[in-house]
């Protein structure tokens, strides 16, 4: 392990290219989700966490970090030196996110404020936890989106050890392998498999022009019947509709 930056330290499963950006950035992470479901992909959704900052988007490479309970007579051998934790923030890259399993444990921190920073200052895209951040209030302050189970200031000795990074990990009741694509907005985080996310963001974009009609049309009187979901007999209008805003 080092901090060679000749190759991720994440995997790259698919790219991100500017386009797939843009679709990603563009759409609720409700939609997101919904276009799983339908593909037969249900749990996708990181249940229960919340955001430092609702207002910015999240998006990037799942870089995972394994949390197991404590042990004492372990802890030495699996959480000292340069351990898993240390190893997310100080080996991460730009786009990386790091995202923890902590067992949903609500009173012991996975980060603080240094460690959030240094991950930021390498380029990391946000952080993740399904346990608890201390330093709250400075991390709050960084521009930077994080997305956490609860707030603590004790840190992640008190009932935690360090394990693994770049495993697969449960976080937040969802599997999340190294590598998955994130994204997160003021409603919280999906994990999209990377071999279907381009076609997903696709399906995702296409479905929200649909809605913005139906939103468009509802909000002049209409009723929902036919709009939502859109009806084989509404489609002419909904052509139309897109055709007069292209002009």
């Amino acid at each position: 392990m080092s901090e060679n930056n000749d190759e991720p330290f994440v995997p790259r499963p698919v790219e991100l290219t500017e386009a797939l950006r843009t679709k990603l950035n563009g759409v609720a992470t409700a939609t997101l989700t919904g276009q799983l479901q339908g593909r037969g992909i249900r749990n996708v959704f990181l249940s229960g966490l919340r955001p430092t900052h609702p207002e910015l988007r999240l998006l990037g490479y799942a870089l995972t970090l394994r949390y197991v309970p404590l042990r004492e007579d372990l802890r030495a051998e699996l959480a000292g030196g340069i351990n898993p934790q240390r190893q997310a923030s100080e080996y991460c890259g730009t786009d990386d996110i790091i995202i923890m399993e902590a067992r949903g444990v609500p009173d012991a921190g996975t980060i603080g404020d240094i460690f959030a920073l240094r991950a930021q200052r390498r380029g990391a895209a946000g952080v993740i936890t399904d346990g608890a951040i201390r330093d709250t209030p400075a991390i709050q302050d960084m521009d930077f989106p994080v997305y956490h189970q609860a707030s603590h200031a004790s840190t992640w000795g008190r009932h935690h050890m360090p394990l693994a990074v770049n495993v697969p990990i449960a976080c937040a009741g969802v599997t999340v392998m190294p590598g998955d694509i994130l994204v997160g907005d003021g409603e919280g985080v999906v994990v999209i498999p990377p071999s279907i996310v381009e076609e997903v963001a696709d399906a995702a974009v296409a479905q929200e022009l649909e809605e913005d009609f139906a939103l468009e049309r509802v909000d002049a009187g209409e009723s929902t019947l036919g709009l939502f979901p859109l009806s084989k007999e509404r489609r002419p209008d909904f052509e139309a509709w897109v055709a007069a805003r292209s002009t």
